[in-house]
């Protein structure tokens, strides 16, 4: 998991909210860490205050605000909230407003989230990426994008994900890695790229390799040839097609 993903949770994932205004944005982030046991109202208050002290310097990109305060005893635990705002509002930032996504964290202490902040960044300034969040409509699909719920969702199925998909065909030489090439794609416009692995290989090489894998795509022709190895096989008819491979990723990881 991420060390992003691994600061966020479903229930702490706010998406359409509505705010009339900023503070009010500060707030419903808050109050998805107060809900989770994360902080206190404090320390929703202080995010507030911080702003009003230190203007809307918070605002880091254009429509995101990054909202924060200081280590304190309101703090619980180091975690992060997420809310998607229905309707944008002004921070009164003088180029990056109006802001449509905020972000909450709260830390135990300075140096808790570095990694996980860096992340935030390249994941925000990847456009693909900035376009899968937005366009998600449920918290797990939000996190699947960051890269936090391949190992859950194994989890739920049974076994430990070992991020590795194959793709398979006769020789591992052809039809493969046009599969290959599609399964890429839509790890990519998901988030996943950089978390999970794609093999091209032929039928045979594929037998020993299966429980290595959490998956297995190839065509109804060399799943039957494969039979049962221990992990799930799904066809796909268009080896081409990334609504088809996307479609059966979301069956296989249960998003």
């Amino acid at each position: 998991m991420s060390a992003l993903a691994d600061l966020l949770a479903e229930d702490r994932v706010g998406l359409d909210l509505t705010a009339e205004t900023w503070q009010e944005a500060v707030r419903a982030a808050g109050a998805l860490l107060e809900h989770a046991g994360v902080a206190d109202r404090d320390y929703t208050e202080s995010m507030i205050d911080n702003v009003e002290t230190n203007g809307p310097y918070i605002v880091v990109a254009p429509g995101f605000a990054f909202a924060h305060a200081r280590p304190s005893p309101a703090v619980h635990r180091t975690g992060m909230s997420w809310v998607r705002l229905a309707q944008p509002v002004a921070f009164g930032h003088k180029t990056n407003d109006p802001v449509t996504l905020v972000v909450a964290l709260a830390a135990t202490d300075a140096g808790a989230h570095n990694t996980a902040m860096a992340e935030l960044a390249k994941v925000l300034g990847n456009t693909q990426q900035r376009a899968a969040l937005d366009a998600a409509t449920t918290p797990a699909e939000l996190l699947a994008v960051l890269g936090g719920t391949t190992e859950a969702a194994a989890a739920a199925q049974g076994k430990q994900s070992t991020n590795l998909i194959l793709t398979v065909c006769g020789n591992g030489l052809g039809t493969s890695l046009f599969l290959k090439n599609t399964l890429e794609q839509v790890l990519q416009t998901w988030g996943w790229a950089p978390h999970i692995s794609v093999e091209a290989t032929d039928s045979m090489s594929a037998k020993g390799k299966a429980k290595s894998a959490d998956l297995i795509l190839t065509s109804g022709e060399i799943a039957k040839t494969l039979g049962d190895v221990g992990v799930p096989v799904k066809v796909i008819d268009n080896f081409t097609s990334t609504a088809e491979v996307d479609a059966v990723l979301r069956d296989s990881y249960d998003i």
